[in-house]
């Protein structure tokens, strides 16, 4: 497949990623509006990390990487028979696997949010246990809806099952607005209905177009078959893997609860923010490249496999660079200015804003490493080696703990500052440990198919650019008078984005050059 083609498919990727993102930011937006930093926030955005924890360590990015491999390489072999009888094995299998994580799951919420939430008690504690067990059946309903997207994907249907999420996020949209009237206790809890509502949707409008793709398929339990078995031995690897990163994650969401009212939630609303980028860049473009890396790897990888992976990792590892670099600087110098657009409304104040801020400047320090980190990683699985990733994610969970807590517990008090800040020293270790497990990954990587990554000079010419527009930004932001944050983001940002684009373009960067030369070619100009 040509260089051509894998952009055409990051970029469906990337198109269904920006839908249901742009749809995550307005509802993220509503319930900032109607919740603030409050308690309820906190406790809704605890319960939804549970099964969110569950559904992405045995859905989206477990299946995948284990899945996808092995299905494409069937499909590359005109094998479609065999195809089809893999996917209905594997639909049978998460069958019963999704009916005991939910039991389970609804029986062990208490315990369950002794290790996730241990600073929540009393009525903030009960109620977050409730939301959790409304949230479980949703969760089952997200694994069979990345079962679809492994499907779509290895058929090069990219669009669908990235843009899917609309429907969950349309949901929770709808459900907020029609009960705003209630208190914000009772509102959570019709919310998490209505989120359980919208994973059926997502999962219901992508099973039409699946069927039809596997025509053959029966739901099986065969378990000896050699290609279920590849995946099974895959799946075990990815998912303790990202179970090891999920797990980062909670620890920091436990620490959180610890810091005060209104931290864990602000770091949801910075997260919200956070992804955008690493979905849109670095999630598409790994998620696009993987069924193809899996069809160039094959069975074996010699010299001549090796040097066309290496070509084809340090490609996509140069378009996320190029776009993931002014993100991280936005987040530096311009984050005031996102948050305040997207969020300012109703309960969430100014206050609330420069607080998200800080969090989400915490966040782009391992903005980078993280989307490096995901490409390398579907290189890995696509090579059929889920341990060296799971090694290296064992690495970033200790320095998680470890920097973590200093940062967020100790730090503070060495400062004399609140407490809740904390959470900024919280996302900036995390980021620290990403660029430690990066750094691992690419290591271990250049032994496999000699040197990859992307070049130092181009590195320094990307901030260079990134922090001159980003100066610019700042001086029309200081002398622009105030028009509100929407058409104050509008104008600084879109200002940003245009030098950012003229100074890589007079620096010849590539990607830059191949971008606007397209452009002016589509328009008439070129």
């Amino acid at each position: 497949m040509t260089k051509e083609a894998g952009r055409g498919h990051a970029l469906l990727v990337g198109a269904g990623i920006l839908c249901s993102r742009l749809f995550g930011l307005v509802r993220q937006r509503v319930f900032s509006h109607y919740f603030g930093l409050s308690d309820a926030a906190d406790i809704f955005s605890a319960a939804l990390r549970v099964p969110n924890f569950l559904q992405n360590l045995f859905g989206e990015g477990v299946l995948s990487a284990s899945f996808i491999p092995v299905y494409a390489r069937l499909l590359a072999q005109n094998k479609q028979e065999e195809a089809d009888r893999l996917a209905g094995a594997i639909a049978a299998v998460l069958a019963l696997l999704i009916s005991v994580i939910v039991a389970l799951g609804v029986l062990a919420t208490p315990y369950l949010i002794w290790l996730i939430a241990p600073g929540y008690t009393g009525e903030k504690r009960e109620l977050t246990i409730l939301i959790v067990r409304i949230l479980f059946p949703g969760t089952g309903i997200l694994v069979w809806s990345a079962w679809c997207l492994g499907i779509l994907n290895s058929h090069h249907k990219f669009f669908l099952s990235y843009a899917a999420p609309v429907v969950w996020n349309l949901s929770m949209i709808l459900t907020m607005l029609v009960f705003r009237h209630l208190d914000a206790n009772r509102l959570i809890v019709y919310l998490a209905w209505g989120t359980v509502l919208g994973c059926l949707l997502q999962f219901l409008v992508q099973l039409g177009p699946v069927l039809k793709l596997v025509p053959g398929m029966r739901l099986r339990l065969d378990l000896r078959s050699m290609h279920v078995q590849q995946v099974g031995g895959s799946f075990l690897g990815v998912a303790i893997g990202r179970g090891v990163v999920q797990i980062s994650a909670f620890v920091d969401q436990a620490i959180s609860t610890l810091l005060g009212s209104g931290a864990i939630a602000g770091m949801t609303t910075a997260s919200s923010i956070n992804l955008l980028p690493v979905s849109l860049f670095g999630m598409a473009i790994s998620a696009s490249e993987l069924p193809t890396l899996s069809r160039m790897a094959g069975d074996d990888v010699d010299a001549d496999v090796a040097a066309k992976l290496s070509a084809r990792l340090n490609n996509g590892l140069e378009r996320i660079a190029f776009f993931i670099v002014p993100s991280a600087m936005a987040f530096f110098a311009l984050g005031n200015i996102v948050v305040a657009a997207l969020y300012q409304s109703g309960a969430f104040t100014r206050k609330d804003s420069y607080y998200v801020w800080a969090i989400l400047a915490g966040s782009g320090v391992g903005l980078l490493a993280s989307t490096f980190g995901r490409l390398y990683a579907s290189t890995y699985y696509a090579m059929r080696d889920t341990r060296t990733p799971l090694r290296y994610a064992l690495v970033r969970l200790a320095f998680t703990a470890v920097l973590g807590l200093a940062s967020a517990l100790l730090l503070p008090r060495m400062l004399g500052i609140p407490l809740q800040w904390g959470a900024v020293g919280l996302t900036a270790s995390a980021g620290v440990a990403g660029w430690i497990e990066f750094h691992l990954l690419r290591r271990k990587m250049n032994m496999k198919l000699g040197p990859t990554g992307v070049s130092l000079s181009m590195m320094l010419k990307l901030w260079a650019a990134a922090s001159l527009a980003a100066l610019i930004a700042c001086v029309v932001e200081r002398i622009m008078p105030n028009q509100g944050p929407i058409v104050t983001a509008l104008v600084v940002l879109s200002i940003y984005g245009l030098d950012y684009f003229a100074i890589t373009y007079l620096m010849r960067i590539k990607m830059c050059v191949e971008l606007i030369g397209k452009l002016t070619r589509r328009i008439g100009i070129g």
